[in-house]
């Protein structure tokens, strides 16, 4: 493994449950969900009208003639980013802009701006579409235009893998600066499909939950009575840095980045192995790559998006990696209150996960009544403390294509 560490010093969200960290993290602890009855008009023509709405409009945040020239998207991303390089201190401050990079993806990209400019030229011809709609709609617009708010001339990229993509964004964050080609680099996800198009796709696919009721009881992760998952919105950014370059600027350190692996199931473009073979694999080669051993990982934010195959792929892939430390980890899903960001989920999901490291408390999964006794694992119904000392944590993502991500945190 390379010898230079990789830490975390600027967190930042925008979400179902908050506008930014410190109110998402509140939420996350209090066990709050943020899916809710969808409130557009366009609603009455799917039959899923719930979804985990962004608590904040982006519009309330950004300059109105900014945020025109966004898709909604990006607008989450850039949210995100402002916040994590403040955070970091980095606006005071900012890095050397040839050793900055960025490596923010978005699992399906502009889609608003794209089915919107379509309509528009269905209906009103070719003159009335945006001259935007292509630098709004591309899948690296999140990452370019914040690579433009903090002027990075390093690596600007977009790594795309489906709901994989944010956890993999801060993967390939770790590389950058591990071969020398940045210093601090902006990572993260983003996503913004709440859209009918999407909706109803997912919806055809059987994907997302026909559960009927209250809304915010309907993400089940584990639970005997989950049938799909939730659509979210939003996206989290983290501030990566060589250790070396935040102790030289004296920056407050929330946990280091101990490293990642990625594998593909190889098995189908949407379902996962249900063996979880592929998933273990990247657990596996995340525990190599960070030179930690099963006994270091305390806890573990799971991908389970309350699906009835995969919930149960992730367990196996636990025991598999794990062993007889499987019942030592307290696992979590996070979606069970924000729902399923797709490319937005590894990073907020890392950003939770982080945060549970540096704060040695583990938020709550709701709404498992009735926990499957198909999946064996020790799961925080209520937050829990973690132990004092030095210890890992483990932020699992897949995604459709059969991507598999796994990162490692620990305690700085």
């Amino acid at each position: 493994m390379s010898a230079t560490r990789v830490v975390v010093t600027g967190l930042g969200t925008t979400s179902p449950v908050g506008g930014d960290v410190p109110s998402t993290w509140a939420a996350l602890l209090a066990g709050q969900s943020g899916v809710k009855t969808l409130p557009y008009d366009w609603a009455d023509q799917i039959p899923v009208k719930i979804a985990g709405v962004a608590a904040v409009e982006p519009t309330e945040v950004l300059e109105r003639v900014k945020a025109r020239r966004l898709d909604r998207s990006t607008q989450f991303a850039l949210v995100a980013a402002m916040e994590a390089w403040k955070d970091a201190g980095l606006d005071v401050s900012p890095p050397d802009p040839e050793r900055t990079g960025v490596a923010l993806p978005s699992g399906i990209g502009g889609v608003q701006t794209l089915l919107q400019n379509y309509d528009v030229l269905k209906e009103k011809g070719y003159r009335r579409v945006s001259p935007l709609a292509v630098p709004m709609l591309m899948p690296n617009a999140p990452a370019a235009n914040v690579g433009l708010y903090v002027n990075a001339k390093g690596p600007v990229q977009s790594p795309v893998s489906a709901c994989a993509s944010g956890n993999e964004g801060v993967a390939l964050g770790v590389d950058q600066i591990r071969l020398g080609r940045a210093d601090v680099v902006v990572v993260g996800g983003t996503e913004a499909a709440i859209h009918p198009l999407p909706m109803a796709a997912f919806g055809q696919m059987m994907a997302l939950s026909k559960r009927e009721g209250d809304p915010t009881t309907v993400s089940r992760p584990w639970d005997v009575g989950r049938d799909g998952f939730v659509l979210g919105e939003g996206a989290a950014v983290l501030i990566l840095e060589s250790e070396e370059h935040a102790l030289a600027r004296g920056a407050r350190i929330y946990a280091e980045v101990k490293g990642a692996g990625l594998t593909d199931d190889s098995h189908d473009i949407a379902q996962p192995d249900p063996a979880g073979r592929g998933g273990a694999r990247a657990i596996a080669r995340c525990l190599l790559e960070s030179d930690l051993s099963a006994t270091d990982i305390r806890h573990i934010n799971a991908h389970a998006t309350s699906t009835p195959q995969g919930d149960i792929a992730e367990g196996l892939m636990i025991h598999a990696t794990l062993g007889s430390h499987w019942d030592q980890v307290v696992v979590t899903s996070t979606k069970s209150m924000t729902g399923h960001l797709l490319g937005g989920a590894g990073a907020l999901e890392s950003l939770a996960t982080v945060l549970a490291v540096y704060h040695r408390v583990v938020p709550p999964t709701i709404n498992l009544d009735d926990q499957d006794p198909a999946v064996e694992l020790d799961i925080a119904t209520k937050p829990r403390d973690l132990p004092a000392g030095d210890f890992a944590a483990l932020n699992n993502s897949f995604g459709f294509g059969g991507s598999n991500v796994a990162v490692a945190f620990a305690t700085a």
